[in-house]
């Protein structure tokens, strides 16, 4: 049996679906690297964009204080153009710096400093200029401010050699960043490595093609036309081309196959195509159209045409915008024939309907059959009692077996209907979900069991649980099926503890949970010391009317545990069972958290 269960289709897509769940996990984590990894790349290269601005401004400054001496010493004024140019050129790089180093507070008041020394520096160069012009340059006041540009470079230098330490700081610790990033993804960077030299391979030997390969790829163009062509007839679409600058249409040959009609067999006009649109879709199509031109985009639409012969079919429409290198400006479209699928949907609606119809006809069945089940049985059960009450002495030894066994058969029958019935009843559909006290429906599921709890000695106990968003009557039910399970089961000469605990869990953190659609869920776990069962069974105690033991030896009809199930889905869950033999089953049960 456990080979069996092992080799089943279940087993394989659950196999499946954990490797899935495994490489989607591996490659988000590749990811998160990759992400960090091109962070710390453009923080490095911000902070060299930093350093470069600096020595910018410096060789600006240079480049000025070269044109201010060159005009000093020559009196020609085209020494001034570098002077004004890099004054310009210095403004704009410390504008750039300001922008860079809006983040860091540090370089911020450093580049206040910076722009007073260089406002400074800039002013005692128009001062030198000025006073030049009036006394010449052979005098001591020109010579003070000479002394004073000095000084002022001097610590524009020295300011910007701050900036530059405190950038290479901060170069080191986001290439330390970059490195450690590096290290996290050598299978990343590996595997882009090798599919980039594969793509240069590729792209290498395109290049190296001959004209005799190129001619080969031109014949192949061809076959493809061809295919594209076929591929059109096969999936039952065909392409269009509206030349916006031109205001005219082309059609494929398959567009015309899909209206009925030959190749090329009429003029591909708008108008030659509307002549074959279903007369109740005429005027809608029409101004989707007229949009279209409008607007120069055309989003799905749906609409009928009517073919010669009289076949109506349903179309699909869609056009995008393509703009060429010279501004030509073409709508491609393409017209799908989805009459197939639209008769599908229809035929797939209508059975549906059939089978919601049936559903409720069944369940109705279900529900009626069981009560109408009752009548006759509780007459069964009136008359053996009669029988058994006052002719048990006239019958035989035989008589008197057989009566046992028709009472412990009605026995049967009354449990199995009313297993039903509660079987029937947990129907999401006829339940609404609400915020509930689960551990007033515990209280309230012990009490539905008190009288077995209390002939057993059976001891609970259980964790506090926080409100849920359950279906209340099928939530107190599902305790009363795993209590009830766990006292059924249970060693005859043990008496019987069961423990309830809860956590909220993660859906990520138990890769038993199977495509979830939430991402945490309440957990419940139930443990018991009874008689266990083999875990090759685990999936199969939940199977309607499954049973591991002998009627004789455990009452029972096999669906208390298929409520449970089915409980669980209606709240979109999970349960699941561990068992050991002789030692105690555990059922673990979760719901979604909302």
């Amino acid at each position: 049996m456990k080979r069996t269960i092992l080799k089943s289709e279940r087993f394989l897509k659950a196999i499946f679906g954990a490797s899935l769940f495994v490489i989607l996990c591996i490659g988000g984590f590749a990811y998160q690297h990759i992400q960090k990894l091109v962070m710390s790349f453009e923080m490095v290269e911000h902070t060299y964009e930093v350093n470069v601005e600096l020595e910018q401004i410096l060789s600006y400054l240079k480049d000025a204080e070269t044109g201010q001496r060159g005009y000093l010493i020559t009196k020609d004024t085209l020494y001034l153009q570098p002077y004004y140019a890099s004054r310009e050129n210095a403004n704009n790089s410390f504008a750039r710096l300001k922008e860079l180093t809006i983040d860091d507070k540090e370089q911020q008041n450093n580049l206040k400093n910076l722009s007073f020394l260089i406002g400074e520096n800039l002013s005692i160069f128009d001062k030198s200029l000025k006073y030049a012009d009036k006394n010449g340059t052979n005098t001591a006041g020109f010579y003070a401010l000479l002394k004073n540009g000095k000084q002022t470079m001097d610590n524009i230098r020295a300011a910007i050699s701050k900036m530059i330490s405190h950038q290479n700081e901060l170069l080191q610790i986001r290439k330390k960043k970059s490195n450690e990033s590096l290290t996290n993804t050598p299978l990343v960077i590996y595997s882009v490595l090798i599919i980039t030299l594969v793509l240069l391979l590729l792209t290498y030997a395109k290049i190296n093609k001959d004209l005799k390969i190129l001619k080969e790829k031109n014949i192949q163009l061809e076959i493809f036309k061809e295919s594209t062509n076929q591929s059109e007839i096969v999936s039952k679409h065909g392409n269009w081309t509206y030349y916006i600058n031109e205001n005219r249409f082309e059609y494929s040959d398959n567009l015309y196959r899909l209206l009925g009609e030959q190749p090329q067999s009429f003029p591909s006009t708008i108008e030659s195509f509307m002549e074959f649109v279903h007369p109740e879709d005429l005027e809608n199509l029409q101004k989707q159209v007229d949009k279209m031109i409008k607007e120069e985009n055309l989003p799905f639409i749906y609409y009928r045409i009517v073919q010669k012969n009289g076949n109506i079919r349903h179309f699909k429409a869609y056009g995008k915008i393509i703009v060429s290198n010279d501004d030509q400006k073409r709508l491609l479209g393409i017209t799908s024939d989805i009459t197939e699928e639209v008769e599908n949907y229809r035929l797939l609606e209508e059975r549906n309907l059939e089978l919601e119809r049936n559903n409720k006809e069944l369940s109705s069945f279900n529900h009626v059959a069981s009560h109408d089940l009752q009548e006759p049985l509780r007459k069964i059960q009136t008359f053996i009692s009669r029988l058994d009450d006052k002719e048990a002495d006239n019958l035989s030894e035989k008589g008197t077996l057989y009566l046992k066994r028709i009472k412990t058969a009605a026995s049967r029958m009354r449990l199995l209907i009313d297993d039903l019935l509660q079987f029937s009843r947990t129907n999401k559909s006829e339940e609404v979900l609400e915020a509930t006290n689960m551990n007033l429906i515990l209280e309230n599921a012990k009490q539905e069991l008190a009288e077995t709890i209390l002939d057993k000695k059976a001891k609970i106990t259980s964790d506090a649980i926080p409100v849920m968003t359950v279906i209340p009557f099928q939530a107190q039910q599902l305790f009363i099926n795993l209590i009830g399970n766990s006292l059924k089961y249970s060693k005859k000469e043990l008496a019987p503890t069961i423990n309830i605990s809860y956590c909220k869990v993660a859906a990520d953190d138990v890769p038993k949970l199977k495509k979830p659609k939430y991402s945490n869920y309440h957990k419940l776990t139930f443990v018991d010391n009874g008689i266990g069962f083999n875990q090759e069974f685990a999936e199969k105690i939940f199977v309607l009317f499954s049973r591991l033991h002998n009627k004789n030896e455990y009452s029972g009809t096999g669906i208390g545990l298929s409520i449970c199930k089915k409980i669980v889905d209606n709240h979109q869950g999970y349960i699941f069972a561990k068992g050991k033999l002789n030692k105690g089953a555990i059922f673990e049960v979760f719901l979604p958290f909302k």
